[in-house]
């Protein structure tokens, strides 16, 4: 990788930090993909290194101990790729508090910021933030930008934001703030190319459901209500996380269970959701090739679709109908059973699906002329990254 060569055109880094995951991508100034992959099971035995440059895709098994170990892999191959001339990189923040709600170039003062908001989200602010600083080690003269998760919805309403705590736990920032932002707002900006803008401005729930799952209600543009609360464990039940939970399980588990806070943190966000109820695995592929001959699985599969149908509908009830309901996410693109079964739930909103289409994973789902219109599209939270990056660095053809 060259970042020295003011002649070549600038491209963008993409990194994407999860709690055991390092996604990355390259973008040139007009958002064409050069190069992407990602560094998984991250602090597990064997991890793994996948890249895909141009046509090729290639794999290699590898130690991964922890992010940093990670980083070292990427930037070792990154100065490999003597085609790849980065200008910038942008990154995925999963939290930006009350303060940060638009993307932001680094500074040292940001920084210091985002160390105080590690309470907020432990299992993966440090890890981004550990990420910004290895990448200013490395390449000093490289511009970086953050791009927060939670942005999305600032612009919720103070009665949606509001948790029923004592007013001073507000004060301290406890709130509802909802992720998966740089999802939605890839999404939202897709609808509106896709069906124009009174499509787009109209009453919509977008239902981002993968291993992590939420959904946001959108009027005019605006997040009404989202499904996440004060930390993404909240809302629907997810491929390993509780999702909303009677705070009287937690104390139970505190007082008569004695489980350390470290134990409650791993139950709750690592061996619930589909993988706790299913006993068996969190893939929702998986757990559907199992649904016949697992009726643990099968619970699994069906307590999911209940449960977001639920959700779904308290999100129709904040917006006072519905117009679109757009599916999105690894499940949500790809899984047309578990599109079904939630939608069964949802017939007395009018909602219908094509059979045809919805097998096919069709960009409209429900049938010609029908209302409301069910959309799948497909999400890209790293192409939102490099856009708001290039925006914020106002990058056209400049190089550095």
């Amino acid at each position: 990788m060259n970042t020295s060569q003011p002649e070549m055109p600038s491209q963008l880094l993409v990194l994407n930090s999860g709690s055991s995951s390092i996604k990355f991508a390259v973008y040139d100034l007009a958002e064409q993909q050069i190069a992407s992959g990602k560094l998984i099971r991250i602090g597990q035995t064997t991890g793994a290194f996948e890249r895909t440059d141009g046509h090729q895709t290639n794999t290699d098994a590898l130690a991964l101990p922890n992010h940093m170990a990670a980083l070292n892999v990427l930037f070792d191959w990154l100065h490999q790729q003597s085609h790849l001339h980065i200008g910038a990189v942008g990154h995925r923040i999963v939290h930006g508090g009350e303060r940060y709600w638009t993307p932001e170039r680094v500074t040292a003062r940001l920084l210091a910021d985002l160390r105080l908001l590690i309470p907020l989200a432990p299992d993966h602010l440090p890890a981004e933030i550990s990420l910004i600083e290895a990448v200013a080690a490395q390449y000093p003269q490289l511009p970086q930008v953050v791009c927060f998760d939670t942005a999305f919805h600032h612009s919720m309403p103070a009665l949606a934001r509001r948790l029923p705590l004592p007013r001073y736990l507000a004060e301290e920032g406890v709130m509802r703030y909802g992720f998966h932002g740089l999802s939605y707002a890839y999404v939202l900006d897709q609808l509106r190319k896709e069906a124009g803008d009174d499509v787009a401005n109209g009453r919509v729930v977008l239902a981002h459901l993968g291993n992590g799952a939420s959904m946001a209600a959108v009027r005019q543009g605006k997040c009404m209500d989202t499904t996440m609360g004060f930390t993404p464990t909240g809302g629907l039940m997810m491929g390993t996380r509780t999702g909303d939970l009677d705070p009287g399980v937690v104390l139970y588990l505190l007082n008569h269970r004695e489980v350390e806070s470290s134990e409650l943190s791993r139950l709750l966000n690592d061996e619930s959701g589909l993988l706790g109820v299913s006993g068996t695995s969190s893939d929702m592929q998986m757990l559907l090739q199992l649904e016949p001959d697992q009726p643990a699985a099968a619970e699994a599969i069906a307590l999911f679709g209940y449960l977001a149908a639920k959700q779904l509908g308290a999100l129709v009830t904040v917006l006072n109908g519905l117009d679109t309901l757009v599916f999105t996410g690894g499940i949500g693109e790809n899984a047309p059973t578990i599109r079904t079964r939630i939608c069964e739930r949802l017939a007395y909103l009018g909602v219908m699906l094509d059979p045809a289409r919805n097998q096919a994973s069709e960009a409209i789902i429900s049938p010609n002329g029908h209302w409301p219109v069910v959309r799948v599209i497909p999400t890209d939270e790293e192409v939102m990254i490099a856009r708001y990056t290039r925006q914020v660095l106002h990058l056209r053809d400049v190089t550095f």
